[in-house]
């Protein structure tokens, strides 16, 4: 087991995306709610390459997966330092498509004494978490013929007992000559979905023909079910984590062919959203007997609707769903809608593009170009409690100077564990305390 090394005892890990629960909460409490005016107390700061992805934290350490000029680097620091107590590094050669950074978008994956990494051109590897030896590892583009996504691999992998479930979107041999990014003339090859054995990388089951994405596997128990689910290229699919066993696949994505779907899964007892920004928008499914009802969806072919998440999750809190809503800038909003009913509760708009993290009756919200603020859950109103969002009237100020000089983009939600909070923009990321210590 992964020795404890941590000095601040009170808190959780944090030890993949999303968190503990993969529902973007944290159960820790006394939280800063009066924030100084220069901000949160900064404990360190680390300097980052070209990457996305924020890290994961395990018994004192923290993981972040980078880019070093022709390397994918993943550094072990000590999470209450920044100390860097040992990196590990291999050649990648990966050139986005688009022109974006072209490091890795997925953040570690920490299961006992190891940390799992997927990589921006597909490589998985395992290491051992105390000391960074390498374990296992495989080339899933390789092995799978994955034609280059628009952005590179971007879904994050998911433990289920001894499994390592993994976004593959492999294809025949027949495409291996399609230029990347031809998406619409790619088959699938049955390589949806792969679940590896996470002790030793040995495949153990490969299911659907759908394509990646960017929304990461999400876990779930449902009537004591255990239950997978992959918003992929062309829509959901739920199945057996433990078997592979397909139960159903839900259709969801934009016609256009450079669309994505980005926005992890959000399950609510034995419901479950999805939502995605190019198109369709949302929608609102259940679960019963291995099958699904809608329960409500947006509209097609309208431009209002009810939510359209891009990368970032939306937060469900006492019947309500929080997050970000807008494919561009310029036209995000921060909405609260009713879960029952699809209802808009309110929107915010100029708060540019955001992410949302729940902990201790607030929401902790860091908008891409570095803004920081905090608001209660409430769907009668947005109510502002501290930060850089100032509410006059109607208005939501925010300020010219970023918190923290963090820069954008910063697209990764923050992470909490033991008091401390972990924030990334462009080529940093800070260290900064929410809960102090007591005593």
């Amino acid at each position: 087991m992964l020795a404890d090394i941590s000095k601040r005892k009170v808190g959780t890990d944090w030890p993949h995306f999303l968190g503990v629960n993969r529902d973007s909460k944290s159960t820790e409490t006394g939280i800063l709610t009066e924030w100084p005016n220069k901000g949160l107390k900064v404990i360190w700061e680390m300097e980052l390459g070209p990457s996305y992805g924020i890290g994961s934290i395990a018994k004192g350490r923290y993981y972040q997966f980078d880019r070093v000029d022709d390397e994918e680097v993943l550094y072990c620091l000590n999470a209450e330092t920044g100390k860097v107590l040992w990196k590990e590094s291999y050649e990648e050669q990966y050139t986005d498509l688009y022109g974006y950074d072209s490091g890795p978008r997925c953040s570690p994956i920490i299961d006992g004494n190891r940390v799992y990494t997927l990589g921006v051109a597909g490589k998985l590897r395992c290491y051992n978490a105390t000391d960074g030896e390498l374990i296992w590892h495989r080339d899933t583009t390789k092995e799978f013929g994955v034609i280059q996504n628009f952005f590179g691999v971007g879904s994050t992998p998911a433990i289920e007992g001894d499994l390592l479930i993994a976004m593959i979107g492999g294809s025949p041999a027949a495409d291996a000559s399609l230029p990347p990014g031809a998406l619409d003339q790619v088959s699938g090859d049955g390589s949806g979905i792969v679940a590896f054995d996470k002790f030793s990388g040995e495949i153990k089951y490969k299911i659907s023909d759908e394509l990646a994405s960017y929304a990461s596997i999400q876990l779930a128990t449902i009537d004591d079910q255990r239950w997978g689910f992959s918003f992929s290229r062309g829509g959901l699919i739920g199945f057996s984590p433990t078997s592979g066993k397909v139960h159903f696949q839900f259709p969801w994505r934009a016609r256009t062919l450079e669309s994505v779907n980005a926005s992890t899964p959000v399950v609510i007892k034995n419901q479950i959203f999805i939502s995605e920004t190019y198109g369709p928008g949302s929608t609102l499914l259940s679960v019963k007997d291995n099958k699904y009802e809608i329960d409500w969806q947006d509209i097609d072919r309208t431009r209002d609707k009810i939510m359209q998440t891009h990368w970032n999750t939306t937060v469900h809190v006492d019947g309500y769903l929080y997050g970000c809503s807008g494919r561009h800038t310029q036209n995000a909003e921060l909405r609260c809608v009713e879960l029952a009913t699809g209802n808009v509760m309110w929107s915010v708009p100029d708060l540019t593009r955001c992410s949302l993290t729940y902990v201790d009756g607030h929401f902790v919200v860091l908008g891409e170009y570095g803004h920081m603020f905090m608001f209660k859950p409430n769907p009668k109103e947005f109510v502002p409690v501290t930060g850089d969002a100032v509410k006059q009237g109607d208005d939501v100020l925010l300020p010219l100077r970023p918190t923290h000089d963090l820069r954008y983009p910063c697209w990764a939600a923050p992470v909490i564990s033991h008091g401390l909070m972990y924030v990334r923009g462009k080529g940093s990321v800070m260290c900064l305390e929410l809960i102090p210590e007591k005593g």
